[in-house]
């Protein structure tokens, strides 16, 4: 039988949930950061079982977004590849200068061995699933091109991978132990089968997440420069704004909205970090393509629910943990 690892912060003080459900998915996860987005209420569940060497998670919780810095994937024990499927709520992977939305209905992967994050922005009920990355690598299949894509779950092979995943999940309580890791073996097989099937797609819209990925390459090699703008994009790329637009249409953000997160979140990571702690937090501001304080303190605050200030005192009250 497989004994599921069960945490919840139904067992704690509502004052003490938040330290908590940070420090069940720093152990968990393997050297991951929690942000609430500065919310002080907070609760979360999460669910694990192992099939063989694949680990499944079923993870509900409040908003949240969680981080793997470069040091602390550099430092992983175990090199793991990650598949984010949500039944309820949405996640953004971002990883390697690409960004993926998935909802119900599909699933993205991402690697372990590099720095990423993942976006929660409303309550979420997702299965992740980790899979040994040495266990796909070993067939000859190029990963990095397909790492933070939204491989699928509709139709096809993918849409087998997923239903496989969640039924395995759902089951694993009542399998044997040989059982369970034949269960892992099948959904390996599968995953790499999706991931065999998505390097081998050339279409429209790859060819458009190609273009996307360039915009979000250039971005992010310019992202310090104040003056970077839909029209320098644009120019660089010899493109129209409107091909820019056309290209982010299914995503999240708009082209400006993702320069600001991308800004933002680049902040953050200063503010956190004990070694900047003797800069200033307008000059952390305006090394990151801010124009002034009190514009980067508004969209700071609508994008994290703190200020620059009590956000710093926070991360750096809790200790560097990436």
């Amino acid at each position: 039988m497989s004994s599921p690892t069960e945490m919840s912060t139904d067992v704690v003080s509502p004052r003490e949930r938040a330290a908590i459900w940070r420090d069940w998915i720093w152990t968990h996860f393997g050297g991951l950061e929690s942000d609430l987005y500065g919310d002080t209420d907070f609760d979360g569940h999460m669910a694990a079982s192992r099939a063989g060497d694949v680990v499944l998670t079923k993870l509900e919780a409040n908003r949240h977004r969680v981080i793997k810095s470069p040091r602390m994937a550099q430092a992983a024990e175990r090199p793991y590849l990650k598949v984010v499927a949500p039944w309820r709520g949405s996640a953004g992977v971002q990883q390697l200068g690409r960004q993926a939305w998935v909802r119900p209905g599909g699933w993205a992967i991402y690697d372990t061995t590099s720095d990423y994050e993942v976006a929660n922005p409303e309550r979420v009920e997702h299965l992740i699933v980790m899979l040994p990355k040495d266990a796909l690598t070993e067939r000859g299949l190029r990963l990095e091109p397909l790492m933070a894509r939204h491989v699928g779950g509709v139709s096809g092979i993918a849409r087998v991978a997923l239903e496989t995943m969640r039924t395995t999940y759902q089951e694993l309580p009542g399998m044997s132990e040989a059982a369970a890791r034949g269960a892992g073996e099948l959904i390996l097989e599968l995953v790499r089968l999706s991931l065999q099937e998505l390097s081998g797609r050339e279409n429209g819209a790859t060819q458009l997440e190609a273009f996307r990925d360039r915009i979000r390459l250039h971005i992010g090699q310019h992202l310090r420069d104040p003056g970077l703008s839909l029209d320098q994009i644009a120019s660089a790329l010899n493109c129209s704004k409107r091909h820019l637009h056309n290209a982010f249409q299914a995503e999240e953000d708009t082209p400006a909205q993702y320069i600001q997160r991308q800004r933002i979140q680049a902040c953050m990571r200063e503010l956190a970090d004990p070694l900047r702690a003797q800069r200033t937090i307008t000059e952390i501001a305006l090394s990151w393509g801010f124009n002034n304080a009190a514009h980067f303190s508004r969209v700071f605050r609508e994008h994290t629910g703190r200020s620059p200030s009590d956000y710093r005192e926070a991360a750096l009250r809790h200790g560097p943990q990436g």
